[in-house]
């Protein structure tokens, strides 16, 4: 301050002409002091420090630098507001004093805590840390920076496993306890917002007995503090503290000192004695004390006093007395024309010193001074790490910035890399519960805070996709979770395809009945003369067997991928072409039953069911089925669907009915058909003949029968595609009865018993073995 003052006195551009007094008391870290010193202040009744220069107006304080202590700075504030001084504090930090309603004459060029408060939980949260202790002094500048801490802590989602606060002038129990709490907590970081005075006695308690590595997190009272270098335990620690600064000639200003200038202050005279230990002459010597020589040479000493390098909280003193010379300069002085003229004579009132105090805004030493509504200054801070030297001591290494103007997200600039507790190059982990990873939920532990948690899998079909997700949330309809459960991916679509094992096999037996009626028609077609074909109504055969061909090939349309047409196609075509075969078979077998009926004397029921009327019947059936198809295809047709239920996992493409009364009414014509068939082929099952076809109609439509009433369950609770194959083979397996039930004894004999295809061998005049 000394120095600043004289380079004030002594510039040509800042109050030129004038120059500023100055009283410095010593507070001794004492509220009742304090107190003393601001109503010494207010009313000018101590005499000045330095008297070998008479002041012009001695009797008025214009302002006031200090304290640097918050609790301290508070209750000078409380007295000398009243009189509107303005107190400028350089390292008082406590948030509270922000409030202009209670301390409207108070400003400061330290940032307030509330900024480190909200930038250390910010600084935590950028290194991923969860869990942390916590200690603060029991004063205002600990309770208030703390206070402020939790809250910004809380918002980032950090917890804090203890909070625990002491003051120096407590039992050293309450010190002994707090660093046991340290020792044994889970917490790795421990956030210390703790004035220099208490860090110390704690960083000594806790050395007489070291406790496991803790990563110190610390406030700037104490973490750019030379002298706590020496406690090893704190290897590692990072904190933010006031940004280095360089003021060209303090180092030379400090130097020079000689033993005459000594003897003529109180203060230097303590300082020169306690670095040199030794007694200026004069002054009373204690047992083994020295007697200063004259020979001790201040440009030689080695300590905090000459080191400059770390200029941190005594640039804040550089800005103050700055900031309140530019306040004195704009009320007694005006700049015009390149020169500066000021009146020493105007009385100038501490009040108006205030508003121009607020309205300061200069740059010096490259360093930008101003205040805002708050008689806060712009908070940037330097974070600083202790980091260990290769010859073994510590020291104070500048790994980034934190600049609070910044966007949010954007306040941090590493420069450097970290050197953390017990060496370590990597980012220690402090949290309560490992993150839950994707693909699980977070379930809070009971009785304990929010960061402590269990790993819950996501249930079936649920994935979460981002680490400490509280809910796990259900793909959409048609996606399905992967085996990690932290990605929905496409869900498998599935339909009875000609690619797969079963599909290959159905379309080759539909294609192997096709190819077997063809073959039978053509048997049949070579010996259309002979005996057995005429006699089996060869017209009906080959329509049967045309139709037999159909029924095989429109299982087909079952196989491959849904669409419009083929959903549309399959269930009408197998619909027709079944009830085409079973008209056929209708009509063959009243043809058997009413030949039999001819074949009586007198009989002419023949010339009632002749060729004409047989394709009557053939057509009259199979055209009331094609209106049943009809009526459903343009009321409710068919239609391609995904059948998401059948499978959770599967998307089964199927084609939906449109209408079951349709559905069931096209099987049921089929089934009546196969019933009345059933029962004319009974009653012409015991007619006399060699060949008697209603037989091998009989046992053709029992199998049909048997086939479709089976597969009506089957089809119901056939799950996905299974279905449809349950279908395919419900129509293969009942083709394949008519054709063999029918067809296979007439080839058998028109291939390897010709001498039995005779009229004779039919009207049973020639004697034949069984079939």
């Amino acid at each position: 301050m000394v120095f600043a003052v004289e380079e004030i006195n002594n510039s040509s551009d800042l109050l030129p002409g004038i120059g500023l007094g100055y009283r410095i008391y010593d507070s001794c870290d004492s509220v009742p002091v304090a107190v003393k010193t601001a109503f010494q202040l207010a009313n000018s009744l101590d005499p000045m420090f330095d008297t070998a220069k008479p002041c012009s107006r001695s009797g008025m304080v214009n302002a006031i630098i200090g304290n640097s202590d918050s609790t301290l700075s508070i209750s000078m504030a409380r007295i000398i507001g009243p009189f509107n001084i303005p107190q400028v504090s350089h390292f008082a930090t406590c948030a509270c004093l922000s409030n202009k309603n209670q301390f409207p004459n108070f400003l400061r060029t330290i940032p307030s805590d509330q900024i480190q408060a909200d930038a250390l939980a910010k600084l935590v949260k950028y290194f991923g840390w969860t869990w942390i202790g916590a200690v603060h002094s029991d004063s205002d500048y600990g309770i208030s920076g703390m206070t402020s801490f939790l809250r910004a802590a809380q918002k980032e989602g950090i917890c804090v496993e203890y909070t625990e606060s002491f003051y120096r002038t407590h039992p050293h129990s309450r010190i002994q306890r707090i660093a046991d709490v340290i020792r044994r907590s889970t917490a790795m970081v421990v956030v210390a917002f703790v004035a220099l005075g208490e860090m110390r006695l704690l960083l000594e308690e806790l050395a007489r007995q070291p406790s496991p590595p803790r990563q110190w997190i610390g406030s700037e009272s104490w973490v750019t503090d030379p002298d706590m270098l020496r406690f090893n335990l704190c290897a590692g620690a990072i904190g933010f503290g006031i940004q280095r600064s360089v003021i060209p000639g303090l180092r030379d200003f400090l130097l020079d000192i000689s033993p005459s200038k000594v003897t003529g202050s109180p203060l230097l005279t303590e300082f020169w004695e306690g670095a040199f230990n030794c007694r200026l002459s004069g002054r009373v010597k204690g047992e083994g004390e020295r007697e200063c020589n004259g020979m001790e040479d201040i440009q030689m000493l080695q300590s905090p006093y000459t080191d400059t390098s770390q200029l941190r909280i005594t640039n804040m003193v550089y800005k103050a007395v700055y900031a309140i010379a530019h306040a004195l300069h704009s009320l007694v002085c005006e700049d015009s024309n390149f020169t500066t003229h000021c009146d020493r004579l105007t009385r100038v009132e501490p009040k108006q010193v205030l508003d121009q105090l607020k309205r300061v805004n200069f740059s010096r030493n490259g360093y930008q001074v101003s205040f805002d509504a708050n008689g806060d200054p712009v908070a940037t801070y330097e974070l600083v790490n202790w980091q260990t030297r290769q010859s073994g001591g510590m020291e104070f290494v500048s790994v980034g910035y934190y600049d609070a103007s910044q966007p949010l997200g954007q306040e941090f600039r590493m420069d450097r890399n970290i050197t953390w507790m017990d060496g370590l190059t990597q980012v220690p982990v402090s949290v309560c519960s490992e993150s839950c990873p994707p693909g699980t939920r977070k379930i809070l532990q009971k009785g304990k805070p929010t960061c402590c948690h269990d790993c819950i899998p996501c249930a079936e079909g649920e994935i979460s996709n981002t680490t400490n997700s509280p809910n796990c949330f259900s793909c959409p309809g048609e996606f399905w979770p992967n085996s990690q459960r932290d990605l929905c991916l496409p869900k498998q679509v599935e339909f009875l395809s000609f690619h797969e094992v079963l599909g290959i096999i159905l379309a080759t037996c539909s294609v192997c009945g096709a190819c077997l009626a063809i073959f039978t028609a053509t048997v049949f077609y070579r010996h259309r003369r002979t005996a057995i074909v005429r006699a089996n109504n060869s017209e009906l055969s080959f329509l049967l067997l045309f139709s037999l061909t159909l029924c095989f090939l429109c299982s087909l349309t079952f196989i491959g991928r849904p669409s419009q047409w083929s959903c549309m196609l399959r269930h009408t075509a197998f619909g027709i072409t079944f009830v085409l075969c079973m008209s056929c078979v209708l009509a063959k077998t009243i043809v058997v039953l009413i030949a039999f009926r001819a074949a009586r004397p007198g009989s002419s029921a023949m010339k009632w069911f002749g060729p004409p009327q047989q394709r009557l019947t053939v057509l009259s059936f199979t055209f009331i089925q094609a209106l049943i198809c009809t009526i459903w295809l343009v009321l409710t047709p068919p239609f391609p669907t995904k059948n998401l239920t059948a499978y959770k996992e599967r998307i089964i493409l199927e084609c939906a009915l449109g209408s079951s009364i349709g559905f069931w009414a096209v099987l049921g014509y089929i089934g009546l058909l196969a019933l009345l068939c059933f029962f004319l082929a009974v009653l012409a099952r015991k007619l006399p003949d060699n060949f008697n076809e209603a037989k091998f109609i009989n046992f053709s439509m029992l199998i049909f029968c048997a086939v479709w009433i089976t597969f009506i369950p089957a089809y119901v609770s056939s799950p996905g595609k299974f279905t449809v194959a349950v279908e395919i083979f419900a129509i293969l397996a009942s083709s394949f009865a008519m054709i063999l039930c029918i067809f296979a004894p007439k080839c058998y004999i028109i291939l390897f018993r010709p001498e039995q295809n005779t009229k004779k061998h039919l009207m049973g005049k020639v004697p034949s073995k069984a079939l």
